[in-house]
This record gives structure tokens, sequence and C-alpha cells, in this order.
């Protein structure tokens, strides 16, 4: 049976860019399941959807035989053991500790870039971007952070991604690297060129692509634009 990923929109989620362009990137097969966001009330076609395969209800879920792994951390956990001839994580124990680090920090903060600038791959909103940039703090602390990061594991390890080849780390940022292109928040040198060098990244172009043609516009999801 072949490995089944469960997701949202493509536009909007985030959480399910990541192992989706893991897999993807990776050339690990999969079956994808979309689940449109329609709602996230109990009773909604999504929670239902997901809540059959999943106890929290939630995407992304990779479902292997029967065995169901959420959580993003979780599911790229699973698949760099299930295929360690993809290399997900770095070999070297020290940079495979860092990349975790720096995975788990994506994970859990940067709450002000993703509660502020959420994940819109079809629109473009600069003009929305500096009133965000002018105004939130916590965004500019988030990006600067984000600045400092890249910047030393890229010199650390020669780039082009952040730990040399690409890996876990590059999946689990390339949503980030979405939103400051949606944005156009101002980075640096160093910054918009990963950015650019993640975002023509095959399996990252696929799913922008593939978010593009939805033409599915979710109002829950639009804080910054009205319906067509």
């Amino acid at each position: 049976m072949s490995l089944q990923l469960f997701i949202g929109n493509k536009n909007y989620s985030s959480w399910s860019m990541r192992p989706w362009v893991l897999m993807t990137q990776a050339g690990i097969p999969f079956d994808e399941v979309r689940v449109r966001f329609d709602s996230f009330d109990a009773g909604s076609d999504f929670k239902q959807a997901v809540g059959a395969v999943s106890p929290v209800g939630k995407v992304p879920v990779l479902v292997d035989d029967g065995l169901a792994v959420w959580d993003t951390l979780a599911i790229a956990e699973y698949l760099a053991e299930r295929f360690p001839d993809r290399h997900l994580w770095p070999a070297d124990l020290a940079a495979r500790a860092r990349a975790r680090s720096v995975c788990a920090e994506m994970h859990s903060g940067f709450t002000a870039l993703r509660s502020h600038c959420g994940m819109n791959i079809e629109a473009a909103l600069p003009e929305v971007g500096r009133i965000i940039w002018r105004d939130q703090a916590g965004v500019r602390a988030d990006v600067a952070r984000l600045e400092t990061m890249w910047a030393e594991l890229l010199a650390a390890h020669g780039g082009p991604m952040l730990f040399g080849a690409f890996g876990i780390a590059d999946a689990f940022f390339a949503p980030v690297c979405s939103r400051l292109r949606t944005y156009a928040l101002p980075v640096s040198a160093t910054t918009a060129a990963y950015v650019d060098r993640v975002l023509a990244l095959p399996g990252v172009d696929a799913w922008v692509q593939q978010a593009k043609a939805e033409h599915d516009f979710i109002a829950m999801d639009e804080p910054y634009r009205a319906g067509p």
C-alpha cells in the first residue's frame, strides 16, 4: 500500500506544504488526499474527513499501511527513518542536532510572522506587508531572527541549502520563503537569494504552481482581501 498524505488547500496550508515538499523533492512516492478548508467546526466536511484518519482532526496526516502519523515534525522524523537512503537529516551528528533545533524553533516559534502574514501563495500583498512591517515589531523581530539563522547556517555549510543539500530544514522554511515573497518584506541579499533558491526547487515550484491553479477563495484565510 502506498503512502497517503492528507493535506489542506495548497494556497493556504503552510503545515501541509512542509511534508508534501519534503516528499516530492526527495523523490518519495505518495498519494495526495486534498481536503478542502470549508470550516474547522466539529461538524464540518473538513473535520469529518480528516478526523476519520487522525484523532486531532488537523492536516497534514501521513498514512502508511494503516498507520497514521500527524504533526509535521513527527511526519518528518518518520520519513527520515522510513527512507534513510534519502538523507533527509544531515549525516553529521552536530549538524543533525542543529537541523532538528531550527525545525523545532520554526514549529513552535515565529508566531508574529505567522499570525500577521498568513500563507497566501496566490496573492501579492506588498502594500499590506509595508503596513505590517511598520506596525508589528514582532514581525520585524521574527524576520531578523530568520536572517541571522539562515546566514549562519549557509555560511557554516556552504549552501545552497541550509545544511548543504536539501533536507527537512529547507522544507520546514519553504512556507516562510513564500510569506516573505507574498508580503515583500525587506530582507538582505543573502536571505533573498536563499528564498529564490528554495522557491526554484522543483518540489516547491510544483506546490506553488498547483496552489495558484486552485482558484479557491476561502474567506477565513483572507483577512486582507475581499472575495471575488
